[in-house]
Parts: structure tokens; C-alpha cells; sequence
């Protein structure tokens, strides 16, 4: 059953309005939290430990800046889903021309794809450390238990599996800090003065420019869906928006202590003794004799379930895109959703099988992911502006001045990131 069908038949009533009290704020918080798994996939990893293994605790204000922006574009994809009753997907296909929809949203598939291609990446790397298993038969692995935890539980199911996953990778940096001399001063003035190291530039780039992912945008719009209250009732829909906020801003809060752990992690270890770390399998055996066999393995336990959570939402994010073309909500027992959920996840998987080297298919992902991005982030601008789409919730002329600057930097670095990888 959708998201949307189940909240449909639960208040039936057209006049039902919900009671607010202090409770029902926790009881919103969710859907945040599935986004921020994106925000601590694999690939933020391998960015945030070259951050701190090459320049200590100068690069932290890249997490504080990356997040205020994640925060405001999460933000206004989620007001999208709040005040309409659609995805970014549906939207789009609803409120765009054909041909240009289409166009659009078919890239978002790619970027989709670009980003399982990662997510199982990492899984199938953090089964190598832990149990010494083939890549290969790591992506499988990976694959089968996403399509079981997607075929076989509800929405809610998985966002409290999704929920604990997180918990368990945050608990597992809070263990790695416990070991690990951290100079709190540094990291202070780190996170929230900007320096420039020499050298910087490019790990810069890729922790700025990637932080904001496509099919996160469009996965916040749908899972939103799950907190919906009469869409009729205006005291309603603001007090849920309300909501919305506070469960995005704890959730976004929650991934930038978790990126910032991994740098911190990183500068007081490798930085510390001068041990440049450019691969994750790397990092771990590094962490054994200056942290301990303890660290290595909760090192590792963190990077799987960052993997397996991320690539379960990139791949729910999958299924929303497809549905939205046939202009349907997400729902892993229709065709069109299931049909999305298969070609992200199964593309990706041959794609790490066929080529030679798995690193280099990472790296051409993160460029699919470069070109797509502003694409995605201009049109979801553009639609909540549009007094046709939202009404009265269209964006202020406030928010269109930060959205549109975050939309430019975001941009501008990706295309710095693009141009980088030919160099």
C-alpha cells in the first residue's frame, strides 16, 4: 500500500483534523532522517576521511556550509510535498510539458542509478572488510538484502529499520572519538572559520558539490507523504510544515555530527601521524595500530549499515521518479514503483560486475551525478515558486534569493567538480 493510500484510509473522514501536542512532534521526526542517510553514503566517507587525513580539522566548515544548504533545498522539496499532496516527480510530469518532463526525469533515473552504483559500492567494500568476501559476491549481497527489505516491509517499517541503522553509525563514531585525542579547540575554530589549505581545493570541491544529491530531493517530497494531514484544513498544512522543519533540521544536524565524527576521527589519527589515507579498505587497517583491532572492526560495522541504509532510500528514490512519470505516488506494490526500484538497483549492480575497475565506475558515477544535479535543484525551484503549483505556499521572494544562491553555489562547484575529473 502507497504512503499515501494508507494515511487515505486511516483518516477517512474529510473533515478529520489531528490533534497537536508535544508527542506528536517525535512522532514526526522520520522521513528527515531517511534523507540524511544519503548525506552519509559511502562517498561522503571517502571525501570526509581524505578531509581530515590530509588537513586536519581546517576543512570542518565544509560540513557546517554544506548542511545549511542541505537544509534549505531539503526544506523547500519537502514544503513541495506538504502543500501539494505530489512528489517532485508527479509535479513535474503534471506541471511541466511533456517532452521536457520526460527528458528530465529520465536523467533523474540515471542520476539514480549513478547513485546505487556507489551505495552498493560501499556495502560490497564494507562486507570485504569485515568478513574478507569477494566484491562480486558483496554486491550481490547487498542487492538481495535491499530487495527484501523493500518487497517485504511497509513504509514504517523501514523507516524505523532506516532509523536504527543511522543510530547505530552515529553510536559508532561516538565510540571511534571516545579512543581517539581530539584537540576540541581546533575543531572549534575548524567548524566555523573557513580556510583554504594549499592542495584543498578539489577535496573542497567534492565534499561542497556533492553533499546535495538528486534523488534525495525527490525521495524528501515523497516519504513527506507519510505525515500528511488534511489537505484542505490551511491551520493544518502550516503546522505541519512547521514539523517538517524541525524534523529536517534535527535530521540534517544529526548527519553533520556525523560527517564532522568522520573528520574528526580522520585528524586525530592519520593527520595526527601523518598518514595520508586515500581509500576506505586503507583507512581501517591504518585505524589498527592507533586505535586498536576494536576501532578497525566498528569502523567497518558503520560503513555497511551507511551502505545498506543509502542504497535502500536511493533505490526507494528509484521508484518515486518512475511512479511520478505515470503520475503515481510510490508504492513497492505497484509495477511502475517496483519497475523504478529494479532498473536503479540491478543497472548499478552490472554495471560494478562488467567493468575492470569499480573505482574508476565510482568516479564516472559522481560525474553523471554532477551534470544532473543543478537540473533537478533549478526545476524544483521553479515549481515551488509558481503560485500555479503551491498557491498561496509558493516560495517568498526571500526564500527564492537563498534558494536560487545555494542553487548557484551548488552548481558552480559541480561544475569545477566535472571539470576536475578531466583533468
Amino acid at each position: 500500500m502507497s504512503i499515501r493510500k494508507s494515511i487515505q484510509r486511516f483518516f477517512d473522514t474529510r473533515g478529520h483534523r489531528p490533534r497537536f501536542g508535544g508527542l506528536d512532534l517525535l512522532k514526526y521526526i522520520g522521513p528527515g532522517l531517511l534523507v540524511t542517510v544519503g548525506f552519509i553514503d559511502p562517498g561522503n566517507w571517502a571525501s570526509n576521511l581524505a578531509a581530515g587525513a590530509g588537513f586536519g580539522y581546517s576543512l570542518l566548515w565544509m560540513v557546517t556550509l554544506s548542511t545549511i544548504m542541505l537544509i534549505l533545498l531539503q526544506h523547500n522539496a519537502a514544503h513541495l510535498g506538504i502543500a501539494t499532496g505530489l512528489c517532485l516527480s508527479e509535479a513535474t510530469t503534471r506541471f511541466v510539458r511533456k517532452p521536457y518532463s520526460v527528458g528530465i526525469l529520465l536523467t533523474a533515473m540515471l542520476a539514480s542509478i549513478s547513485t546505487s552504483l556507489a551505495e552498493i559500492l560501499g556495502s560490497a567494500i564494507a562486507l570485504n572488510m569485515l568478513f574478507h568476501i569477494p566484491l562480486f559476491a558483496g554486491v550481490i549481497l547487498t542487492l538481495a538484502f535491499v530487495l527484501i527489505m523493500l518487497l517485504t516491509n511497509s513504509y514504517k517499517a523501514i523507516e524505523k529499520w532506516i532509523i536504527g541503522f543511522v543510530s547505530i553509525i552515529g553510536l559508532s563514531f561516538i565510540y571511534e572519538l571516545s579512543l581517539a585525542d581530539i584537540s576540541w579547540n581546533e575543531a572549534i575554530t575548524g567548524w566555523v572559520v573557513p580556510s583554504f589549505p594549499a592542495g584543498s581545493m578539489i577535496i573542497i570541491m567534492s565534499v561542497l558539490g556533492a553533499v546535495v544529491m538528486p534523488h534525495n530531493l525527490f525521495l524528501h517530497s515523497e516519504i513527506i507523504q507519510s505525515r500528511q494531514w488534511n489537505l484542505e484544513d490551511d491551520k493544518t498544512i502550516r503546522r505541519q510544515l512547521d514539523f517538517e522543519f524541525t524534523d529536517t533540521l534535527f535530521s540534517m544536524l544529526v548527519g553533520w555530527a556525523i560527517n564532522s565524527a568522520m573528520i574528526l576521527l580522520a585528524a586525530a589519527t592519520f593527520y595526527a601521524h601523518n598518514t595520508p589515507v586515500t581509500e576506505l579498505p586503507q583507512a581501517k587497517e591504518l585505524l589498527v595500530p592507533l586505535l586498536g583491532g576494536s576501532a578497525s572492526f566498528v569502523f567497518a560495522i558503520a560503513l555497511l549499515f551507511a551502505g545498506l541504509s543509502s542504497t535502500i532510500t536511493s533505490a526507494m528514490a528509484a521508484g518515486s521518479i518512475f511512479a511520478g512519470i505515470y503520475q503515481e505516488p510510490f508504492d513497492i506494490k505497484d509495477n511502475h514503483s517496483r519497475t523504478g526500484v529494479i532498473i536503479s538497483l540491478f543497472l548499478a549492480a552490472v554495471i560494478i560486475l562488467l567493468i575492470r575497475n569499480p573505482l574508476k565506475g565510482l568516479i564516472i558515477s559522481q560525474m553523471i551525478l554532477s551534470m544532473q544535479l543543478p537540473v533537478t535543484i533549478f526545476l524544483q525551484i521553479y515549481l515551488t515558486s509558481s503560485e500555479k503549483v503551491m498557491g498561496k505556499y509558493k516560495n517568498t521572494l526571500l526564500n527564492k534569493i537563498l534558494l536560487y544562491s545555494v542553487a548557484g553555489i551548488v552548481t558552480l562547484l559541480n561544475v569545477f567538480l566535472l571539470i576536475s575529473f578531466f583533468r
